[in-house]
C-alpha cells in the first residue's frame, strides 16, 4: 500500500472515530515531505466545505504561507467532489491519487455523483441566473486597476 494513502486512510478513520465527519482523508506531499494530513470536518465545524481535501489544502497553504501548491501531490481516500477538484485546481496541484470512486460513495449515501450529473446537465439541482452584470463588471475593472495579484 502507498504510504501516503495509508496515512490518508488513517486520518479518515480517526476523523470518523472522533465524530468530525464522513469517511474521508487527504494528504498533501511536496518533494517527498508531508505538508498536511486531514480528515473530513464537516460535522464538527458545521461547515459543508470542510472536506478532507479542502482542510488539507488550507493547512498546507498556511504552512507554506502561499496559495500556490505547485509541485504538490494530493492523496485522497475518496474521489474528489467537484468542489474539491476546483480547489485542487485553484491550488495548482497537478496530480491526485484516490482510493474510492464517487459512485462508491454514492452507495453509502454521499451526493458527489449527483453533483457530477448536475454539471453534465443530466440533473438540475439548483437555479443559477446572472443579474446586475454591469455592476459586476465594474467591480472587476476596479480590481484590475489596483494592479493586485491575479490568482
Amino acid at each position: 500500500m502507498n504510504p501516503y494513502m495509508e496515512m490518508a486512510l488513517k486520518e479518515a478513520r480517526k476523523g470518523v472515530a472522533e465524530g468530525k465527519g464522513g469517511p474521508f482523508g487527504a494528504v498533501i506531499v511536496k518533494a517527498g515531505k508531508v505538508l498536511s494530513a486531514a480528515s473530513n470536518e464537516v460535522l464538527c465545524s458545521h461547515d459543508p466545505t470542510a472536506h478532507a481535501e479542502i482542510v488539507a489544502i488550507r493547512q498546507a497553504c498556511r504552512k507554506l504561507q502561499t496559495y500556490d501548491l505547485t509541485g504538490s501531490v494530493l492523496y485522497a481516500t475518496g474521489e474528489p467532489c467537484p468542489m474539491c477538484l476546483s480547489a485542487i485546481i485553484w491550488a495548482n496541484i497537478q496530480r491526485v491519487y484516490f482510493a474510492s470512486a464517487a459512485a462508491e460513495a454514492e452507495k453509502i449515501g454521499f451526493r458527489d455523483s449527483g453533483i457530477y450529473r448536475h454539471l453534465r446537465g443530466e440533473d438540475k439541482l439548483l437555479e443559477v441566473e446572472q443579474i446586475d452584470r454591469e455592476e459586476g463588471i465594474a467591480l472587476y475593472d476596479e480590481y484590475r486597476r489596483t494592479g493586485k495579484t491575479i490568482y
